[in-house]
């Protein structure tokens, strides 16, 4: 039976880290959220320390559901690693539904992770400079300020809790792995 893997988070918690540690020991393909966010990011001219104006959502909307689309077409035994940051604002929990329903349309068992971190140490990632690459967020004020003025969406009652500061990545994804496959998952 393949899984859908949902990793969310905020910025520089390790989403695409642990979604990669996760990837090798499943085999699951990892769409993580800069494969649709990147594109605009660049077209936007976009660098990780400007914010990310209101009129390129649209886009970046556009680009994941291509992204969904492909996951539901693709064959049924491929799992998938799906990662984001969810604002605690409303409409937000609309995505985690979307792949909540992209899971049951596969048939695929969903498995919803909430990966955080102390502001401190998400602040001192957020600098990290592979993140340039990935035209992550790269500010700590205005990782502060998203987080103050936004948070996190809480986690639904089937969510897996880790905290990435004290956990390695490839820990991480053994415990996400033992968590997907508790007869409690499985049974869905």
């Amino acid at each position: 039976m393949s899984h859908l893997y949902y990793l969310v988070g905020p910025p520089g918690c390790g989403k695409r880290t642990v979604g990669q540690a996760l990837s090798r020991l499943t085999g699951a393909a990892l769409l993580d959220n800069h494969l649709a966010n990147d594109p605009v990011f660049t077209a936007f001219g976009l660098d990780g320390v400007r914010p990310v104006p209101d009129h390129a959502w649209p886009f970046v909307a556009r680009i994941r559901a291509v992204l969904h689309e492909a996951a539901l077409a693709a064959p049924p035994e491929v799992s998938h690693i799906f990662t984001n940051y969810l604002a605690n604002l409303p409409g937000e929990a609309n995505a985690l539904n979307k792949l909540r329903e992209l899971a049951a349309g596969r048939g695929a068992v969903f498995v919803p992770v909430w990966l955080g971190c102390p502001l401190p140490e998400l602040e001192r990632r957020v600098t990290l400079p592979e993140r340039r690459e990935r035209l992550k967020l790269r500010d700590p004020a205005g990782l502060r300020d998203l987080l103050e003025r936004a948070g996190t969406l809480p986690p639904p009652p089937d969510a897996l809790l880790l905290n990435t500061a004290t956990l390695e990545p490839a820990e991480a994804a053994r415990q996400i792995l033992a968590f997907a496959q508790a007869p409690a998952q499985v049974a869905g």
